[in-house]
């Protein structure tokens, strides 16, 4: 299945290392309530592995004139801080799948749409960031997913090539990203099924990082 010899594994966060796709709907809905609004799910969907600086521009687009994005995100940023102050959750098997490419020699780096306050942030508090050897953001690129810049960085700051990465994502704007870079891509769907044009762009669709861990047992 892998098509090159495996030298480093490449990661997204939100919704495939942690568990905080669902807490950010959660938030963003709330915020819209706050502004008499309703958000629907498709537009939070929609949102889904995006960047936070192109989720205002959809959601400002979507709520036309009079909608103040600076009020949202006031809100928004109340309401998640209160949901993900005790702790940020980690998605099953991660933990269990850095310790086997540790214990394999394989370095580790996260690749994210996030920025790198919330990134780094974000990661020390589930106690993951000291697993990292790298973490590449959307404030270290030009372009964010699904362009495969942040993939590419990601990769660069291993010093391995993007061909010889495993890749693990749970969006379809995010396998799409690793797949453009080059990289062995796996998807982990969180929230939504992967579209077809993505399933065909993956090497496999994984139920969990379990599976992954397993998958690579057998090839490392």
């Amino acid at each position: 299945m892998l098509k090159e010899p495996v030298e480093a594994a490449l990661f997204d966060m939100d919704g495939l290392l942690i568990d905080t796709e669902a807490l950010y709907i959660q938030a963003m809905q709330a915020a819209a309530r706050r502004l008499d609004r309703e958000m629907p799910l498709s537009l939070c969907h929609a949102m889904i592995g995006v960047p936070g600086r192109e989720c205002n521009l959809m959601i400002a687009e979507f709520y036309g004139e009079g909608f103040s994005i600076d009020e949202f995100r006031g809100h928004f940023s109340t309401h998640i801080r209160g949901l993900l102050e005790e702790r940020i959750p980690v998605k099953p098997g991660a933990v269990e799948l850095l310790d086997f490419l540790a214990a394999r020699g394989i370095p580790c780096a996260v690749a994210t749409s996030a920025g790198r306050t919330t990134a780094e942030n974000h990661l020390g508090r589930a106690g993951l960031l000291g697993r990292f050897r790298a973490v590449a953001t959307r404030d270290d690129v030009a372009h964010a997913k699904p362009a495969p810049d942040v993939y590419l960085e990601a990769a660069r700051r291993l010093g391995v090539s993007p061909s010889r990465c495993v890749a693990f994502e749970d969006s379809n704007v995010g396998l799409t990203a690793a797949h453009a870079a080059g990289a062995m891509a796996f998807i982990v769907p969180d929230i939504l099924e992967p579209h077809p044009e993505v399933r065909e762009k993956a090497l496999r669709v994984l139920t969990d990082l379990h599976e992954a861990r397993r998958l690579l047992e057998a090839v490392l």
